[in-house]
């Protein structure tokens, strides 16, 4: 028996597609089989299962499970729940891996799968090795069991383990995905006053997209905070691993705006730490973490590669623009959205500052949201490489961590190739308009030397 994937199933961070089309319950079973045949053959027994709030999630799960069974290894089932959740579990329970079946926050028909095995990200090479098992029908055979467990009490007590934040008046938006229950739980148990949006866990996503990193999607809870006059907003993703935030005065504090306030009550209590940003984050975010003490260290967009690098420096907190915060002090190092609103609320208590103070303190930086162009699959990564050699060639100023991130006197730009998609990303982040508009031109110029044109932008 063998089983071949369609070719845009298989991403760099997990296996993603569209049901009914490119993603169906045998890609699912196979997936299973496969994952379950890595496990065994490094001596494992047990894989946990989760999966969120979309249409399709229990048809998947159950296809996955069969597939888990199959290759002889027994399935832990924790339910619906966000992806932190399952994450949980592959951390305190006795597994020896995970898997977690959410379409996080793509449209409705979409869905797939986030993975960790051994307690390390499973990514890249990993992902693909799935694909080649499959194709070549190199599964273990055997009959496992399903144990089905209800861990989401287990999970949100350990959220609010050894809490040290005080009582603020705080609005939630849920944005029905997976990590409803869970707020509805967590908010019960945290003092202050707690105002709650949309926490029924509908795959219909009937009242926005669940995308916080979108401005758009945050309009309820910013009506929200306006009128109820409240602290904070927080706002999740569809599985619960990304967060979004608006202060008191409804403005957004961006993912690495939130790493600094993250950052300046860390350091406090871990002098020198390494504080992980991606390639995307404002460079008053490394300087303000230098400023603290800590060590800022720049790294490669995608939440496999942070939590990969954490593990190998040390760093007990990262983050990405796409709100994706990693804290391993007193937490397991894994994206963690309701924790990251605990943690901000411990954050303002210590720092002795409301939220609102604390990103209006920040430095006014004008800048872009995410631009992203429509390329060919087979020249994004050209691309980059053939504007690096240009740049190199002009004596320009370059960091190649994740693509070409060029300092100028204006501020700095950043071009890089999506590893999910078919598109270039570029940012750009200046002093003023006048600067921001010369950093554009930049851009455009080396996109129009590689054959591209800038066209009309997708937002942040």
């Amino acid at each position: 028996m063998t089983h071949v994937f369609h070719p845009t199933l298989l991403r760099e961070y997990d296996i993603r597609g569209v049901v009914g089309d490119t993603l169906s319950t045998a890609d699912a079973y196979a997936i299973g089989r496969s994952f379950a045949t890595l496990v065994a053959r490094a001596g494992g027994k047990r894989v946990a299962v989760g999966y969120d709030g979309r249409l399709s999630s229990p048809m998947l799960c159950d296809a996955l499970i069969e597939g888990i069974n199959a290759a002889g290894i027994d399935a832990l089932n924790v339910g619906l729940g966000p992806t932190p959740m399952l994450y949980y579990a592959a951390s305190t329970e006795d597994v020896d891996g995970g898997i977690q079946i959410t379409g996080s926050h793509n449209p409705p028909d979409y869905n797939g799968f986030k993975f960790v095995m051994l307690g390390r990200p499973f990514y890249g090479a990993d992902i693909q090795r799935i694909g080649q098992m499959a194709a070549a029908g190199d599964w273990e055979v055997g009959e496992g069991a399903t144990q089905s467990i209800d861990i989401i009490d287990a999970y949100v007590d350990r959220l609010v383990e050894g809490f040290a934040g005080g009582a603020y008046r705080v609005g939630w938006d849920a944005g029905n995905g997976a990590a409803g229950t869970v707020i509805e739980k967590l908010t019960a148990k945290l003092p202050g006053e707690h105002h709650l949006l949309f926490t029924d866990i509908d795959g219909h996503f009937p009242n926005h997209h669940p995308d916080p990193t979108e401005e758009k999607n945050l309009a309820d809870l910013r009506q929200l905070v306006a009128e109820k006059r409240l602290d904070f907003g927080v706002a999740f993703d569809g599985d619960g691993d990304r967060i979004g935030a608006i202060d008191g005065e409804g403005r957004v504090i961006w993912g690495d705006q939130l790493l600094q306030i993250y950052a300046a009550a860390l350091l406090q209590d871990l002098p020198g730490a390494t504080i992980i940003a991606d390639v995307k984050a404002s460079q008053a975010l490394f300087d303000r973490v230098t400023e603290l003490g800590g060590r800022p260290l720049m790294w490669k967009t995608g939440h496999s590669l942070i939590k990969a690098k954490m593990k190998e420096t040390g760093s007990p907190l990262a983050g990405e623009m796409s709100g994706h915060v990693f804290f391993a002090d007193r937490y397991y190092g894994y994206d963690d959205a309701p924790y990251a609103a605990v943690r901000l609320i411990e954050a303002a208590t210590k720092l002795g500052q409301s939220v609102t103070e604390l990103r209006g303190n920040m430095a006014p930086m004008v800048n872009t949201p995410e631009l992203r162009f429509q390329v060919d699959e087979v020249r994004k990564f050209a691309i980059v490489d053939e504007v690096l050699e240009r740049l190199t060639a002009a004596g320009a100023e370059v960091d190649r961590t994740d693509g070409a991130r060029v300092l100028t006197d204006d501020g700095w730009w950043l071009l890089r190739a999506s590893n999910t998609q078919d598109v270039l990303v570029a940012r750009a982040e200046a002093k003023d308009e006048a600067a921001l508009t010369r950093l554009l031109a930049a851009i455009d110029e080396q996109l129009a030397l590689s054959g591209i044109e800038r066209g009309p932008q997708a937002g942040h």
